[in-house]
């Protein structure tokens, strides 16, 4: 009984810190384990039961560890780096809409829209436009189709009819180019590549990007390609690790491609001013190389900061900017404390930014200025803990910025960095604005639809979309609602309403 009290008190002890969700857990874990091994050693060598009682009571732990084990496999963790199980002998099937529409035949009842790329037109997590519908009792989420999809972290990028995806396929990373309206495989690109861990996952984690009637895509290996939006014919690919001489970062490539002036640039990781690489989009040949700010798993930012366009990426322990053109270093900043930075940061002023990283570390808005002649300053205006977005994007509303702190709903004020509410435990899901309704694909398969103001999240309305963990990017492309996880995808209809 000692052990077992000394096992309580040491996990209420840990809960009760202020630290992020993952160290509870695994400190917990931890605890729990170590306790249970010495409490079984306990009793068989110091309990004074009988040889026949240790036997037996032996006997019956093993039972109990075998069977879970034998049944059960761990499909990956919970973004609070909780084990998920599933039996050994299926998959979790599809989950269907609560008031589910059949399967349209073409795209006659839906609005046309785009969504060319990660988080949007302008890679914020907003979406121009009306407001989607929130009664979702009178006028639900209609689901127009659902396929099951290979495994990874990408979502769908939207354009011309056609959503692409990347999935993977045994030891095939693929490209799957979909109808829009009706899910039908229109045509699929196959590299060579399997990346997949306990803890990470497998496939892809990088969502394509639609520029020029082209897709661009970034292997979780680091392999680059660029293939026809029509046909998927292979226009060019390129290896990172060839390139630059990039390592494969810990969770995979994770950053999507971004097509500024001509180029398309990604985060590379590479030494030696090679952390960020730009290649010719028509050619594929390099334009540049630059930076050395080693790996992140943050996408690369295109924006205007005091006058100046810019391109801004995070580096293992740094945020930084280069010139789109020329890959000149405007300027970095140190920052992090060597976990993964992956959050996109919120442009929220002319010459104001605001980053986010999970596991402890907060936000903080800096203030970014042009100098005397190429120089830089950046300055430091607030920071606060009350917004630790791990994998999930923040977004500007107003005057403040709303996000998941460490997967629960948080606002925080942007004059200073003060909590404004955090409430609604939705885990590390993803969200999108478009007007003043917040639609969160919550990490447990939910999609919750929320009107957040100064005061808190007001939640609207739920439905579940899929039984499982769900971390993938959401895109809305008209009243189109694209969602997937590591084993499905589904096209929601949402309406809009152009007066709101």
């Amino acid at each position: 009984m000692v052990l077992v009290a000394m096992a309580a008190a040491a996990v209420a002890w840990e809960w009760s810190q202020d630290v992020p969700f993952q160290r509870k857990n695994l400190s917990a874990i931890g605890i729990v384990g170590g306790h249970a091994i010495a409490l079984l050693f306990w009793w068989v060598g110091a309990s004074g039961a009988s040889v026949r009682a240790r036997a037996i009571g032996t006997l019956v732990v093993l039972v109990a560890v075998a069977l879970p084990v034998s049944l059960l496999r761990i499909r990956g963790v919970s973004g609070d780096l909780l084990p998920v199980f599933e039996p050994r002998w299926r998959r979790a099937g599809p989950v269907a809409l609560a008031n589910p529409s059949p399967p349209q035949a073409s795209s006659s009842l839906v609005v046309p829209g785009e969504y060319p790329q990660f988080l949007g037109p302008d890679r914020n997590g907003i979406v121009p436009g009306p407001e989607p519908e929130t009664d979702w009792k009178a006028h639900p989420p209609r689901e127009l189709w659902r396929t099951p999809v290979g495994t990874g972290w990408s979502g769908f990028a939207v354009s011309a009819g056609r959503a692409v995806t990347h999935e993977q396929a045994g030891d095939e990373e693929r490209l799957v180019c979909r109808d829009a309206a009706t899910g039908a495989i229109q045509w699929t690109h196959a590299e060579s590549g399997h990346y997949a861990t306990t803890i990470a996952g497998e496939g892809p984690r990088a969502t394509p990007t639609i520029a020029g009637g082209r897709v661009y895509a970034l292997g979780s290996l680091g392999t680059l390609v660029c293939v026809d939006l029509a046909t998927g014919g292979l226009a060019w690919h390129r290896s990172l690790r060839d390139e630059v001489g990039a390592g494969v970062p810990s969770w995979g490539f994770s950053g999507s491609p971004l097509v500024a002036g001509g180029r398309v640039i990604v985060s590379a990781g590479g030494s030696e001013g090679r952390s960020v690489v730009a290649f010719d989009a028509m050619t594929g040949a390099r334009s540049w190389a630059s930076g050395d700010e080693g790996n992140s798993y943050g996408s690369p930012l295109a924006t205007v900061l005091d006058g100046v366009p810019q391109v801004v990426v995070f580096g293992g322990r740094s945020v930084a900017a280069h010139d789109a053109t020329s890959g000149k270093l405007l300027w970095k900043q140190a920052w992090g404390v060597g976990q993964p930075l992956v959050a996109m940061p919120v442009v929220t002023g002319p010459d104001r930014l605001v980053v986010s990283a999970g596991y402890g570390v907060g936000a903080e808005m800096f203030v970014v200025r042009r100098a005397a002649g190429d120089t830089w300053t950046v300055r430091s205006e607030w920071v606060s803990k009350r917004m630790k977005a791990k994998f999930s994007n923040p977004v500007r509303l107003g005057g403040m910025v709303v996000g998941l702190d460490d997967g629960i709903l948080a606002a925080i004020d942007l004059a200073d960095g003060h909590a404004l509410w955090k409430e609604g435990r939705y885990g590390h899901g993803q969200s999108l604005l478009c007007g003043g309704v917040l639609l969160v694909m919550a990490e447990s398969g939910e999609l919750v639809a929320l009107r957040p103001d100064a005061t808190g999240p007001h939640e609207l309305a739920r439905t579940r979309v899929f039984s499982g963990k769900t971390w993938n990017p959401v895109a809305l492309a008209g009243d189109r609602l694209y969602l997937r996880n590591d084993t499905e995808a589904a096209c929601l209809r949402i309406d809009r309403h152009p007066g709101r």
